[in-house]
């Protein structure tokens, strides 16, 4: 693995969130053994946006279940900072997710029947130190908005109120599942525009994972990922301006 291309890393002092050592991953199918993830290491600093790219197949979304405790490592070791969650209880990620993961997918899981405001109400309700609903549809640009239901709402509203969501108990991490894949070019943009203000403002650690390489440029860093494997690190030295993204 290339590590630390161009020449900039991110600073020693920068706290690490999440460090995984050697993870791997397999599922047996039948008698097949299909390995998904192998000997993956990886570092997530507080406040970096980290832009993970790889192909269909290539073990992105395995390892972002992993990092969110949705899924465990079939060996190695994965810490959220001093606490090990390899050899975690299934209750024990449970808490892990609730207290200090947000998750934005694809598609923006929200309930038909409720609006935006109670929507981001089902996290806020049930977190330790929450935003309030309207200060996190506002962070998102939807203040506005919040009485509304998704029906009344486009597809890039809708997954603003599933980041609002996501971001609405403060959590720790950001985890986001090709979060532009279902929405034209102009709307990912400004979903983009909004991962990278919360990032800024909040000072999250966030994690996007997405098959669009130019989206890498948007990060403080850029991982590769093949065949289950990280191929290759890389930092930017300065964050690009989301609006100058080629789709």
């Amino acid at each position: 693995m290339q590590e630390n291309s161009p020449a900039h890393t991110k600073p020693a002092h920068a706290d690490i969130v999440l460090q995984a050592t050697k993870l791997s991953k397999y599922y047996q199918m039948g008698e097949v053994r299909v390995q998904a993830l192998h000997n993956v290491d990886l570092s997530l600093h507080q406040g970096e946006l980290l832009v993970l790219l790889g192909a269909s197949g290539s073990g992105k979304s395995t390892l972002l279940n992993i990092l969110g405790g949705l899924d465990v490592a079939s060996s190695g070791s994965l810490f959220f900072g001093s606490q090990q969650l390899s050899h975690a209880s299934s209750s024990e990620l449970t808490q892990y997710r609730r207290e200090h993961v947000g998750f934005v997918f694809q598609f923006y899981n929200l309930i038909s029947s409720l609006t935006a405001r109670e929507n981001v109400a089902l996290v806020t309700d049930i977190a330790a130190d929450p935003m309030r609903p309207e200060d996190a549809l506002a962070l998102v640009g939807l203040e506005s908005r919040i009485d509304h239901f998704p029906a009344q709402l486009s597809g890039g509203e809708q997954q603003r109120v599933a980041i609002a969501r996501a971001i609405a108990k403060r959590p720790h991490i950001l985890l986001c599942d090709e979060p532009t894949g279902a929405l034209d070019a102009n709307t990912g943009r400004l979903v983009l525009n909004v991962l990278d203000q919360v990032n800024r403002e909040t000072g999250t650690a966030t994690a996007i994972i997405t098959h669009n390489a130019a989206i890498g440029s948007m990060g403080d860093s850029i991982v590769h990922m093949s065949s289950g494997e990280i191929t290759q690190r890389l930092y930017n030295e300065v964050r690009a301006d989301v609006e100058h993204i080629e789709w």
